[in-house]
C-alpha cells in the first residue's frame, strides 16, 4: 500500500520496515542525524555571536543524543545488540528539514522562541513519519514498536512547545509590550473544539481517499474531545475566526498551560491526556495540508 505525502514528510517513506532490527537502526539513524544538525547549528550560532541561540541548539542536541541513548538500550533490551547502521535499507528521512538550518544560519530575525517553534514542527515531523509506518505495517510487532516510536515524539513536541512558550514569554517581557486593557471576550475549550468540528466537517467534504478518512476519524476524536472539555480553558472568542490549524495549536498551548498550572492531581491528568491528544491531532492536521 503506498503511504500517503505529507507537508510533514520532506519525502514519502520508502517502503515497510521487515523486522525490528531494521527498526531500531532507522530510528537510531533519524535521532543521530537531527543531533548532528543541531550541534552545528550551535557551532554556528557561536561563531556568530548568538549565544542565546546556541545554547538552545546546544540543548536540542544534547536531548536528540539521549534519545539515540534510549533507541540503543530498547534494541538492547528486544534484540540483544546495539542497531547495526547497515540494517537501514533506505536514507533515514531528515527530522531537521535544510531549509529550516539555512534560515537559521541566514536569518537576522532568529530568536530562541523561532528556533523551538521550528524544534516542534521537526518532532512533529518525526511523528507522522512513525505514525504511517505503524499504519500501513503488517507485522504486529513492528506496528507496536513503530507507535511507541510515535508516543514518543508526541512527548518530545509537549516538552518542546512548553520550552517555545517560556522563550515567548521572555521575548515578550524583554520587549516591554503592554497587553491591550481593552478586555476582551473569552470562550471555553469546548466551543472551540466544536468550531473546530465544523471546520473538519469542511475538509471532509473536499477530500477524498485516504485523507477524507483520516479527517473523519480527526473529526470524530474532535467531538469526544469537546464533550471532555466543558468550562475549561479560556481563549479570546476571536480564535473561533482563525483557520483549523491556529485553533488546533491554540488548543494544545490551552491544555499544557492549564496542565502546567494544576495542583490538582485528577485533573492534571484530564489535562494531559487532552493536551496529547490535541498534539497528535495538530499533527495530523499539518500532516493533510498542502504542500
Amino acid at each position: 500500500m503506498p503511504f500517503l505525502r505529507t507537508s510533514l514528510l520532506s519525502a514519502e517513506p520508502a517502503g515497510v520496515l521487515q523486522s525490528l532490527d531494521e527498526l531500531f537502526a532507522l530510528a537510531h539513524a533519524m535521532e543521530q542525524e537531527a543531533a548532528k544538525r543541531y550541534d552545528a547549528l550551535a557551532d554556528d550560532m557561536r561563531e556568530q555571536g548568538k549565544d542565546d541561540l546556541a545554547d538552545v541548539f546546544a540543548k536540542l542536541a544534547a536531548a536528540e543524543r539521549e534519545h539515540v541513548d534510549s533507541v540503543t538500550r530498547w534494541s538492547q533490551s528486544r534484540r540483544g545488540k546495539i542497531p547495526d547502521p547497515a540494517m537501514v535499507r533506505w536514507e533515514a528521512p531528515e527530522t531537521l528539514a535544510p531549509e529550516s538550518a539555512a534560515e537559521v544560519k541566514t536569518s537576522r530575525l532568529m530568536t530562541p522562541y523561532r528556533a523551538l517553534a521550528m524544534a516542534v514542527r521537526n518532532e512533529e515531523r518525526a511523528f507522522a513519519f512513525w505514525s504511517y509506518l505503524a499504519a500501513y505495517s503488517d507485522d504486529r510487532d513492528i506496528k507496536k514498536a513503530s507507535e511507541a516510536m510515535a508516543k514518543e515524539e508526541l512527548g518530545h513536541v509537549a516538552t518542546l512547545r512548553k520550552e517555545r512558550r517560556r522563550a515567548y514569554h521572555r521575548e515578550h517581557e524583554r520587549s516591554g509590550a503592554e497587553a491591550s486593557s481593552v478586555p476582551l471576550r473569552q470562550i471555553d475549550a469546548q466551543r472551540l473544539e466544536l468550531r473546530l468540528v465544523l471546520q473538519l466537517s469542511d475538509m471532509e467534504r473536499r477530500l477524498s481517499g485516504p485523507a477524507a478518512i483520516r479527517t473523519q476519524d480527526i473529526r470524530q476524536q474532535t467531538i469526544e474531545m469537546a464533550d471532555a472539555t466543558v468550562g475549561l480553558g479560556s481563549f479570546p472568542a476571536s480564535m473561533e475566526r482563525k483557520g483549523p490549524l491556529e485553533i488546533a495549536e491554540a488548543l494544545v498551548d490551552g491544555y499544557l498551560d492549564g496542565a502546567e498550572r494544576s495542583s490538582d492531581a485528577a485533573h492534571l491528568e484530564r489535562l494531559q491526556q487532552l493536551a496529547e491528544r490535541a498534539i497528535s491531532r495538530l499533527a495530523w492536521l499539518r500532516s493533510l495540508s498542502a504542500d
